[in-house]
């Protein structure tokens, strides 16, 4: 057999099929799966047999929404709304209802259902009206914006309102208690929002209900939410409590002290008065001269001398102090008993 012509190019096709590094044949092998399996998904979802796949081959389950019953939905703790306590009561059990709504994936369909089972009291009769009126058809046909206009017109008529808007007008702090009004101003918020169109309106009527003591400073903090408003207000009105605190503990302490200063004092006071009027002579301070022979300070001759009461300024006979009298009386008492004696 003659020799193939073709031996001389098969070493070179062997090199060139050798040259290929293992990189690159692991990538040429990962495109091939990638458009297998692409391939595969587009052909599943031509017919209708689509799993979810991520890309990669995984499939992903997703979990179907269940829907909302009625034991879910009262899990989620509505509030109850008798209609007896006004504007308050009713945006209380609007913004929880809206809450539940939220939380409990209540269908629309059923948010009308549910929610009007939660009435109590005279919301009830209410209610039980205005189905026998209507129907139960078109009362539960209509939507939960309908039924809140409906009770707002009911529960909250424009009178009410008005009242609240004064109060807010009029709100300011009570003595200290910033918490307290930073809850009755947002609850009257709430009810009167056609009187802030701006969130600026609202923060410049906040601050001005606060007390001088903490107005200015939270102006100059220029808050720009009304949350960082009540957050600034409370922390000013805190401290401005806790120094008001400290100062009377201080002042208290001092009180004290000085309390048990005060008998030291007056007992040293006491010692020295005593040592001062028993010990120490009182100083001439005129311009007389000091006579050597009565011992005073006078002009001309030593006035008259006592000499029954050592006084002087008058002479015996016209002394007129007790012991010149319990004298003179004991003289004549001696006088008498002398004579008897003779």
């Amino acid at each position: 057999m003659a020799p193939k012509r073709a031996t001389r190019s098969t070493p070179a096709a062997t090199t060139a099929t050798t040259s290929v590094t293992n990189a690159q044949l692991q990538a040429m092998i990962d495109q091939g799966v990638t458009a297998a399996l692409a391939a595969r998904d587009a052909i599943r979802s031509t017919n209708g047999e689509d799993n979810h796949n991520s890309g990669t081959g995984v499939r992903r389950n997703e979990r179907a929404t269940r829907e909302c019953t009625y034991p879910d939905f009262m899990k989620c703790q509505p509030l109850n709304f008798k209609g007896t306590e006004g504007v308050v009561e009713l945006t209380q059990w609007v913004e929880k209802m809206e809450t539940v709504f939220r939380i409990s994936n209540c269908s629309v369909e059923n948010q009308i259902k549910f929610s009007t089972c939660t009435l109590l009291g005279n919301a009830l009769t209410w209610w039980n009206s205005h189905v026998r009126t209507v129907g139960n058809d078109v009362a539960y046909a209509m939507t939960w914006t309908e039924l809140k206009k409906k009770m707002t017109d009911k529960y909250c008529p424009r009178t009410e309102i008005k009242k609240l808007e004064v109060e807010l007008w009029d709100l300011k702090v009570k003595g200290t208690d910033v918490i307290g009004y930073n809850q009755r101003f947002q609850e009257l918020a709430l009810l009167c929002v056609r009187m802030f169109p701006e969130e600026s309106d609202k923060i410049e009527r906040y601050v001005g209900g606060l007390p001088d003591m903490i107005h200015g400073s939270v102006v100059a903090s220029k808050p720009k939410t009304m949350q960082e408003a009540t957050e600034i207000a409370t922390e000013l009105m805190d401290k401005r409590i806790r120094t008001f605190a400290d100062r009377q503990t201080e002042n208290k302490r001092k009180q004290d002290n000085n309390q048990q200063q005060q008998p030291q004092n007056k007992r040293q006071n006491t010692g020295r008065a005593y040592a001062a009027g028993t010990g120490e002579k009182k100083l001439y301070g005129g311009s007389k001269p000091l006579c050597p022979k009565c011992n005073y300070h006078h002009d001309g001759s030593c006035a008259p001398k006592c000499h029954k009461c050592n006084r002087v300024g008058h002479l015996a006979r016209d002394c007129r102090s007790p012991a010149n009298a319990n004298t003179a009386n004991n003289q004549r008492a001696s006088g008498r008993l002398g004579k008897y004696c003779l």
